[in-house]
């Protein structure tokens, strides 16, 4: 190879020289510090490569670019550190072929890589260029250096759209030394200028978002500052009023606020709320009013719960401990805490216990809560009017106050606890709403995950709630909120299940209410079984308790005056404690009288029996008088009795003159005591044929069952709680109508022990088997 064509290499690191470009260069190496003084000494032309990685101290030729440009040193000086700046001056490119090592300098063989320059009237590359100068124009002039710009400026105009324009933006714009050879590596000057339009696009294009950024970041700041200024002022200024805008209250809240589990609306809702309170001073009267409501936010479980105990085996204990009987509600809970645990989580039904008075419908509920493990809460709906008591009112108004669903969600801080509604089916409504129709809310699975309290103004989430209402009489709940509820009938209990329940549950209860150990007063079963049946008639146990109660009382006063008294209560100590027997069992027994017929009815207390009396008078014209306060039904039954025994008088033995010629009196004791239903009619039919035949009426023999016109007998309801009222008033037989059978067969046999059922299709077969 020629000698010609073989230089010096000089290695430079983070800097590219392009063709007609003046740069500057620090020497620092004692091995660059060589080349450049040979260079100058000899006025030598050296090939100027750029490392490939800028960290390296010593290069070999695999760590510097092939392509390179020629340079001439035009100017040297040295610098207080020991090193040297030059100023090269690039010549034309090549293309490096060999490196030589020449006695510890890198010397190399190249051949010319010319590139290919723009004609004078290239289009092309005077419109390219001309975008490349106004692009560099904006990238300087957003350094925000007006002096350097100038410069900078000045020179590249010099250039006008020439190449050296391109090679000079390409060497001293701020740009990779990767990037800056690329663009060395381009054979043509409009390629090149191609290129580098596309860096100084983006360059331009990031100036201009980092500018918006900055824009938009300052505005906050300043806005911040702006704020914190003016709340000082604020502060400063109540400070000098003597007010206190509750500065650590409201820090309080926002730390507590921080801990909570919240939706981003509930949160948005809390902070501009509590941003309202921060501006209000404590004189304004609002002011409390909004404390409160924030405190409720606070204070509500949004998304807290109480782990459910999916022990089913416990469960069921806790119940059966809890409660004597009540098989089928038992079973309804352990069926829901079943599924419970094999989903893992459901909407919580809504269950309506419904029965008398007395028989456990609202500790049930408490006794559901300790199977499951979870908060128990309770509202009596008896006597509400004011839909407001439910869904609250709204904040506007003085004096407002969030409904008793939230409030005592509030309380129990959780989300899903046993919540039972007491009494729903005694709510009323007035001109300030319907608590009705609010509860349908409240009480449907598909609407209550989003209950609106309308002081809250929050949707709140009840799905996870297990509701429990409880009521004596569906006839006054109305349809669409009783569609709502799944039923549970809760009937009354017969005298072994009270003796039971009194053992188990009441008399320790009382006992300990009244300061007694369980050796100090001791009631047997016969007792027992006397008090149930001569000092109560309920289906409940609630009497047969306050009698409990009023015995434990006479003793434990014995006890403080130092009278002698009996532990052992006997037959005797019941008619010292509490008199007489009230109730006398024998008396329902007598059917020494024509005309009188046992019947059975339901009442909201529970089952009882009633008699039907009847006497004839002669008369020129027959009337039918209904006495005992009987209502509408009832008189209807009456009317439809005697109309079938005129009718068919011939069938049970009556002369046509006996029915034409003498009036019919009808009459239910007690008189005071309200009765209607439809179930009397066989009962007043047989007292009716009873009187007119002079038949009297088997002894210990109860019926219950409509009549039509036909003398067909239809079902009646109520057949558990008319079943154990005939048990209590020692009835034996029980006349049902046929399709009532499957209502006695479902009623377990501990409460059917010492009855015997007949079950008729008409009232022929009723006749047949109450008369003698």
């Amino acid at each position: 190879m020629s000698e010609i064509n073989r230089y010096t290499v000089l290695p430079v690191r983070n800097t590219v020289l392009f063709p007609g470009t003046h740069t500057p260069l620090l020497v620092t190496t004692d091995r660059a510090k060589q080349i450049v003084k040979a260079a100058l000494a000899n006025k030598e032309t050296i090939i100027v490569a750029t490392q490939r990685d800028d960290n390296n101290e010593d290069p070999q030729h695999d760590d510097l670019y092939a392509i390179a440009t020629t340079a001439e040193i035009i100017s040297e000086s040295k610098q207080a550190d020991g090193s040297m700046a030059v100023m090269l001056k690039g010549e034309y490119r090549v293309k490096i072929t060999q490196f030589v090592d020449d006695g510890g300098r890198l010397t190399a063989y190249f051949e010319p890589y010319e590139e290919v320059l723009p004609s004078p009237d290239d289009q092309e590359y005077l419109a390219i260029a001309q975008q490349v100068l106004e692009q560099a124009r904006i990238i300087i002039n957003n350094n925000n250096d007006p002096k350097s710009a100038s410069i900078v400026m000045q020179y590249l105009e010099n250039f006008q759209l020439s190449h050296l324009l391109i090679n000079y933006i390409c060497a001293n714009f701020g740009m990779q030394s990767s990037l800056r050879q690329d663009f060395l590596n381009c054979n043509t000057i409009v390629e090149r200028a191609h290129k580098l339009l596309e860096v100084l696009n983006r360059e331009v294009a990031m100036q201009r978002t980092q500018a918006e950024i900055n824009t938009k970041t300052q505005a906050d700041i300043e806005k911040d500052q702006r704020a914190y200024y003016l709340h000082h002022q604020l502060d400063a200024i109540r400070k000098e009023l003597g007010e206190d805008n509750g500065k650590a209250i409201i820090d309080e809240m926002r730390k507590k606020a921080e801990t909570k589990k919240w939706s981003d609306e509930v949160r948005a809702i809390f902070e501009e709320a509590l941003e309202r309170l921060e501006r209000m001073s404590k004189n304004n009267p609002d002011y409390t009013a909004q404390q409160n409501y924030l405190d409720l936010i606070l204070a509500l479980p949004w998304d807290e719960v109480t782990p459910d105990n999916f022990d089913i085996r416990h469960a069921q204990e806790i119940l059966d401990a809890e409660h004597y009987g009540l098989d089928k509600v038992k079973e309804r809970i352990i069926e829901y805490l079943a599924v419970l645990k094999m989903k893992g989580d459901m909407k919580s039904p809504i269950i309506c216990l419904y029965g008398p008075p007395g028989v456990g419908k609202t500790s049930l509920g408490k006794s559901v809560a300790h199977a499951l493990e979870r908060k128990y809460a309770r509202i009596s709906l008896g006597g509400l009017h004011d839909e407001a008591e439910i869904r609250g009112h709204r904040k506007t108004y003085i004096g407002a106050l969030p409904g008793r669903i939230i409030d005592n969600i509030k309380k129990v801080k959780t989300s899903n606890p046993v919540f039972v509604l007491d009494e729903i089916d005694k709510i009323g409504s007035d001109y300030k709403g319907d608590p009705t129709s609010a509860l349908l809310e409240v009480l449907d699975p598909e609407q209550n995950s989003t209950f609106h309290d309308n002081y809250l103004d929050i949707d709140y989430d009840l799905s996870r709630v297990l509701f429990i209402a409880t009521a004596n009489n569906l006839e006054n709940i109305p349809r669409p909120l009783l569609d709502r509820m799944e039923l549970i009938e809760m009937t009354g209990y017969c005298v072994e299940e009270k003796q039971e329940i009194a053992l188990r549950h009441l008399i320790p209860k009382q006992l300990k209410e009244h300061g007694l150990q369980a050796e100090q007063l001791v009631f047997s079963a016969p007792v027992l079984e006397q008090l149930i049946d001569h000092y109560t008639r309920e289906s409940g146990v609630r009497s047969l308790e306050r009698q409990i109660g009023a015995i434990c009382r006479k003793v434990v006063t014995k006890i403080a005056l130092g009278e002698p008294y009996s532990v052992s209560v006997t037959a005797e100590d019941l008619v010292t404690y509490l008199g007489k027997p009230r109730y006398n069992r024998d008396m329902y027994e007598d059917n020494r009288y024509v005309g009188v017929v046992t019947g059975l009815a339901w009442t909201q207390v529970g089952g009882e029996i009633l008699f039907i009396e009847t006497s004839l008078s002669p008369a020129k014209t027959p009337t039918l008088t209904l006495t005992g306060n009987l209502g509408d039904v009832m008189k209807e039954s009456a009317t439809i009795a005697l109309g079938y025994i005129k009718a068919h008088a011939a069938d049970f033995g009556i002369s046509q003159d006996a029915v034409e010629t003498q009036s019919v009196h009808l009459h239910v004791p007690e008189g005071a005591i309200p009765k209607d239903g439809p179930s009397a009619g066989i009962t007043m039919t047989t007292a009716m044929i009873s009187a007119f035949t002079g038949r009297k009426v088997k002894p210990r023999i109860a019926m219950t069952g409509e009549m039509t016109l036909r003398g067909k007998v239809l079902p009646i309801g109520g057949v558990k709680e008319k079943m154990l009222a005939a048990k209590r008033s020692g009835i034996t037989e029980l006349i049902f109508c046929e399709e009532n059978r499957k209502d006695v067969e479902e009623i377990p046999a501990l409460y059917r022990k010492g009855l015997t059922f007949h079950f008729v299709k008409d009232i022929h077969e009723v006749i047949d088997l109450a008369l003698l």
